[in-house]
């Protein structure tokens, strides 16, 4: 779709990839967690095998680590890993991309800011909580609370917020598509994990989105 600045009423992000990189933490969390687990058949977790992961639901993530688990306990094993992942996180922090901070706040004047992402309930918030980002967010939504696909919590948080032309950015094909589902433009962050093709723009840093958006 065509980006046309004017008739922006809202931008909705995706979290990691294109506000921060979680992926040493998570491993640091997950594996203090595995380590009580001697039951489970699995090496330890590397930065390499979550970024493998990125933009996946929980449970999705769940099946690619643990392939030789059941179901229902692949499943249980990960609600415990995010449960203490949310506290970790909230309380150590992750990597913000640079210049994040200066860019929400200019941003936040001209547009109201959301989050949408695939993540479980509670990891959004400790992104908010670590970072004190709570200031610059109407709204957010993700997996863990609709148990529906990305482009499913993007239109529950539009019709929600009564957005008629928002923007979408992220860094996977997984966001993109989510875009596209929800019938919004994408803008592509470039610098994330992921590889995407078709998007109304493209970003190489985070700071990139004000010159994009313009005028303020």
């Amino acid at each position: 779709m065509v980006l046309d600045k004017d008739k922006i009423d809202g931008i909705i992000f995706d979290l990691d990839g294109t506000l921060w990189d979680t992926t040493e933490r998570i491993c640091e969390a997950w594996n203090l967690i595995l380590n009580k687990h001697e039951e489970i058949d699995r090496e330890t977790i590397t930065h390499e095998d979550l970024t493998g992961c990125m933009g996946l639901p929980m449970y999705d993530i769940a099946a690619r680590l643990f392939p030789k688990e059941k179901t229902l306990v692949r499943n249980s094993l990960m609600d415990e890993l995010c449960v203490f992942e949310n506290g970790y996180l909230a309380e150590k922090g992750g990597i913000l991309y640079d210049g994040l901070e200066e860019t929400l706040s200019m941003l936040a004047k001209k547009y109201p800011l959301f989050i949408v992402s695939n993540c479980q309930d509670g990891y959004i918030e400790a992104f908010l909580k670590a970072h004190k980002m709570v200031s610059y967010f109407k709204d957010t939504e993700c997996w863990g609370r609709t148990r529906m696909p990305k482009g499913e919590s993007n239109k529950i948080l539009i019709n929600r917020n009564g957005l008629k032309n928002p923007v979408y950015v992220g860094d996977t094909a997984g966001d993109a598509q989510s875009a596209i589902d929800a019938g919004i433009p994408f803008i592509y962050a470039g610098y994330g994990f992921g590889s995407v093709k078709d998007y109304a723009a493209k970003l190489d840093s985070i700071r990139d989105l004000i010159p994009l958006l313009g005028d303020f």
